[in-house]
């Protein structure tokens, strides 16, 4: 089985996004060479760090649809998620949702217009 080893975000501002992910995931960001490429460092243990760059092209407006892959972060309670995510400037694309037997799942757009997910393990959840 093939598994996902990095991603990518791209951004109209890239400040504004390291701001958004480091307040609402607390990810650090880390200099890569001299092009214009922030390293997303999301932590130890299992899991995959990415890419911060600036998009080239208009920012996707509210109706257009996924065209790429969207990241999903495990989190321990996507209610409160959800809440950080408006604080920090983002919005809910998909509220809370179950996944029956699994868990909750809830889409967001960062401060970019970039969609990504947040999911809650719950074997409990209907």
């Amino acid at each position: 089985m093939l598994r996902p080893v990095h991603f990518e975000i791209h951004a109209g501002d890239v400040d504004r996004a390291r701001t958004f992910y480091s307040t609402v995931f607390g990810w650090r960001f880390q200099q890569w060479g001299d092009e214009q490429y922030l390293l997303v460092l999301t932590g130890e243990g299992p899991g995959i760090d990415g890419g911060l760059l600036p998009r080239e092209g208009p920012e996707p407006s509210d109706e257009t649809p996924i065209a790429a892959f969207a990241t999903t972060v495990e989190v321990d309670d996507v209610e409160a998620m959800l809440s950080i995510v408006e604080t920090a400037g983002g919005r809910v694309a998909m509220p809370k949702t179950a996944l029956t037997g699994m868990g909750w799942v809830a889409y967001c757009r960062d401060t970019e217009g970039n969609i990504f997910g947040m999911f809650e393990a719950d074997d409990l959840a209907s």
